[in-house]
């Protein structure tokens, strides 16, 4: 048993290592596409620093993922509608499972009724 252990835990960190999700670069986000669920901002997050240092703006067409680099052009599709929008990448999240990509609420607008709060969207990486 003793020597099953080590075999075990080598087996274990290379899985784990080929699952990580860290960020992806600049060049390997060419031809980047994802499918699951979008939000948008709350309100109150109107004049934070976002992760990539600016200030957020509401009426702005930006856009939070969890690995994509910064200032990546991202093309987000409302699955329900066909609707699309083109927005840049300037912060981090969203951080709940199944949920993609974070809008802008201008850019939420531009494919959804915020009544909706959650919708099924494609993205593809632009540039």
């Amino acid at each position: 048993m003793r020597n099953i252990t080590p075999i075990y835990w080598v087996f274990l960190s290379l899985i784990l290592t080929a699952c990580s999700t860290g960020a992806i670069t600049r060049a390997d986000s060419v031809g980047f596409e994802e499918s699951g669920e979008a939000t948008y901002y709350a309100t109150k997050y109107q004049g934070r620093q976002t992760a990539s240092g600016e200030l957020f703006n509401q009426k702005a067409m930006t856009a939070a993922h969890k690995r994509l680099p910064f200032g990546t052009k991202v093309k987000v599709t409302n699955v329900a509608n066909g609707k699309s929008v083109i927005v840049r990448i300037n912060d981090r999240g969203p951080f709940v499972s199944g949920r993609i990509i974070d809008l802008s609420k201008s850019a939420f607008q531009r494919i959804a009724s915020t009544k909706h709060g959650v919708i099924d969207v494609d993205i593809a990486v632009l540039n």
